[in-house]
């Protein structure tokens, strides 16, 4: 039963949200739409109580249901949805990283967040409405949550920034910038940003996201105002570490562990005596109160303790964990043509992040098919990101992909993905997998600048090469004052409260994602990271240009030969032939693969360019149009009384009447030539049935004596 309905206006389209008894024993719930997509979202608080887990137990699942788009989807024996496709699990990480700051940061309860796509118009992108209805869904249920927040998308089409754009918009769109903001003394803090673009300015960027502020505005408080209408009373919870507890471990620590910091030898291991400090704690804590587990509370003041002092030496001093400025990048390297037989590989290093990344070349019949609830098509250029356990010196189970590696790749995979020439220029599909050979820091970002030297490297010709950073943020919420980090490693990653990765090539930005561990961030804080991500990308595609200057003229001599072309449509029947019989006969052949899109192009891969360049002649002569005035070397087929049938190419023939062979009369076509005989012969018409006529005489054709 639809219980309350509430809308709003956003741009030129109407934002509907409904309050059903649908999820009734959820903690909150709501329906939420704009045109026809609609999304169900739940927000559940376990009773349990998990105050001894060192982190907090959020999950996020956004789920597709095929039925929302009216398709029967999967294989002929599995008719129902089954993993979540790499869109969901997107959308899954891109609500978590929105709702997850505006937890408190002692809450420990388990909580799970459900959206679930139940209509599709194939126009309204789900995205915003599942993060929309998640922030409602935690607003009007009595789980502690310090939002709502808001959600927009901006595009820039035709030179006017468009909010919500459709599908087809965001085709034609300069950049697609994701926004989610909370209020605060009535200013807008962007808390979560994804982007992709066409290397687009940092002005473009902060002049969308002030594009976006009016729309957050008016979305937090048309929440609001639900919230206050339907709202549940919030529940309370104890903090983490006791009082007492509290007490024996700052007595037990004194000065120590700020002694250990300020004395750490400058480095990116020097926090790794850190450890000692806290097995002595423990130890402490166990001995004075024996089998009580309360050794189980350490972590979170620890951890507390080691945050507040890392900030305070870096906003105090300008002094971060490693001895770096809040400016300064770690040593780069980078490395080409690592691997003898792959298409291309590099290796980039920042400091202590090393990641590996392999190219590999193939034809169009290599490319992805996507078939789901949005997205039926193919994909040709791939990028993989893993992330092995030895990367950061840990065991730990190799299973397939987890969501962190699938976000990792589709960000450097969207990073790269406007500077990769078009099929017609380059016919090949590209597989890139970027290997995290080791990790202190934003790994994804070193994978777009390992990704593209391997690019270069294998001779892809793209339009500019590009690099990503990932800048931090330490931030006193007692006084306010913050400074900016270039290049943030893991344990500011760890502590700090901001990781704002921003790729891109000296033209402009292709990527940005960021995500945080307070309540958002304002306007100033926002152009500084930009303009810090700017000239630290500057910085490294200097390294990358030293490295090669530019992709390379040749492929490697083991990627697969492709050669494309364009055939008249309606000419594709005769290549492929009856039930494919002369398509297969071909590729038999000339032992090629061989793909032919609906428009006429035609691509042919393999690994011998003789055997390529021989199928591409034969198929050209099959559907070659012949022309008035054209010269053949045709071959005599069948002798008739009235003339001779002779074959031209690609499957063609033409008939030569008798008085075209020689200027005399004769009596017999086989006075002058003979079946298999060569010769040579001119179009002189072709009828409207398309019958071919020729002329030996007008060709020079002598007969033998």
């Amino acid at each position: 039963m639809i219980k309350d309905t509430f809308e709003l206006a956003i741009g030129d389209k109407t934002l509907t949200i409904k309050l059903t008894d649908w999820a009734e024993q959820a903690s909150g719930s709501c329906l939420v739409s704009l045109g026809e997509t609609v999304v169900m979202t739940t927000a559940m608080m376990s009773q349990k109580n998990t105050d001894d887990k060192d982190f907090f137990p959020l999950s996020v699942d956004y789920e597709e249901k095929f039925y929302a788009a009216g398709k029967i989807l999967g294989s002929r024996f599995l008719k129902r949805e089954s993993r979540p496709s790499d869109e969901a699990i997107l959308l899954s990480r891109m609500i978590d990283r929105a709702v997850r700051p505006l937890f408190p940061k002692d809450f420990k309860k388990e909580i799970q967040v459900i959206a679930t796509c139940i209509s599709f118009d194939g126009e309204n992108d789900p995205d915003i409405i599942s993060m929309i209805s998640a922030s409602l869904a935690l607003g009007i249920s009595n789980i502690p949550w310090n939002g709502p927040l808001g959600a927009i998308k901006v595009g820039k089409v035709a030179g006017k920034f468009v909010l919500n754009p459709t599908y087809k918009e965001r085709e034609e769109s300069q950049f697609e910038l994701t926004l989610s903001a909370i209020l605060h003394d009535g200013e807008v803090l962007i808390n979560m940003i994804e982007m992709s673009g066409k290397e687009v300015s940092e002005y473009d960027v902060m002049e969308a996201t002030q594009f976006a502020g009016t729309a957050l505005t008016q979305i937090i408080d048309f929440q609001k105002s639900i919230i206050k209408k339907v709202g549940q009373e919030k529940a309370t919870f104890k903090p983490a570490v006791e009082i007492e507890i509290d007490k024996d471990i700052k007595e037990f620590l004194g000065d120590r562990l700020e002694k250990a910091l300020d004395e750490a030898h400058p480095g990116e291991k020097n926090l790794l005596h850190i450890d000692i400090i806290e097995d002595e704690l423990v130890a402490h804590i166990k001995a004075k109160y024996p089998d009580t587990g309360k050794e189980k509370q350490v972590m979170p003041f620890f951890e507390k303790e080691m945050e507040r002092l890392i900030i305070k030496n870096i906003i105090e001093k300008d002094r971060r964990p490693d001895g770096r400025k809040s400016e300064d990048i770690r040593n780069l390297v980078a490395d080409i043509a690592l691997l003898p037989r792959t298409h291309g590989s590099a290796m980039f290093h920042r400091g202590l992040t090393k990641v590996l990344s392999i190219l590999t070349l193939g034809g169009p019949g290599d490319q992805q098919l996507l078939d789901g609830m949005e997205i039926i098509g193919k994909k040709r250029f791939m990028l993989h990101y893993n992330f092995p356990p030895f990367s950061t010196g840990e065991t730990g189970f190799m299973r397939g992909p987890k969501r962190r590696e699938i976000g990792h790749g589709h960000l450097a995979e969207k990073a790269l993905l406007p500077l990769i020439p078009d099929a017609k220029e380059f016919p090949y599909t590209v597989r890139i997998v970027c290997e995290a050979l080791s990790s202190n820091g934003s790994t994804s970002m070193a994978s777009v600048c390992a990704a593209t030297l391997a690019l270069m490297d294998a001779g892809v010709p793209i339009k500019a090469p590009a690099a990503g950073i990932s800048i931090g943020l330490a931030k006193d919420e007692v006084s306010g004052k913050y400074k900016v980090l270039t290049d943030i490693q893991g344990p500011e990653d760890h502590f700090g409260d901001m990781d704002f990765k921003v790729a891109g090539t000296k033209n402009g930005i292709t990527a940005i994602q960021m995500d945080i561990k307070i309540n958002g961030i304002n306007r100033d804080i926002m152009k500084e990271a930009l303009e810090k991500a700017k000239y630290a990308r500057f910085k490294i595609l200097d390294i990358i240009s030293a490295t090669i200057v530019e992709p390379r003229k040749n492929l490697s001599q083991y990627a697969p030969k492709i050669i494309s072309f364009m055939i008249n449509p309606a000419k594709i029947g005769e290549v492929v032939g009856p039930k494919g019989s002369v398509i297969n006969k071909l590729i038999e052949e000339f032992d090629v693969t061989i793909d032919i899109e609906d428009t006429g192009l035609v691509f042919i891969t393999g690994q011998n360019q003789v055997l390529v360049d021989g199928c591409a002649g034969r198929i050209k002569g099959m559907v070659k149009e012949i022309e008035v005035g054209e010269v053949f070397q045709g071959t005599v087929r069948k002798i008739m009384d009235f003339g001779a049938f002779v074959d031209l190419v690609g499957g063609q023939s033409g008939l030569v009447h008798i008085s075209k062979f020689v200027p005399n009369q004769i009596k017999s076509v086989k006075d002058v030539v003979k079946e298999g005989d060569i010769i040579p012969v001119k179009v002189v018409g072709v009828d409207d049935l398309g019958r071919i006529n020729l002329s030996a005489i007008d060709a020079g054709f002598k007969p033998k004596k």
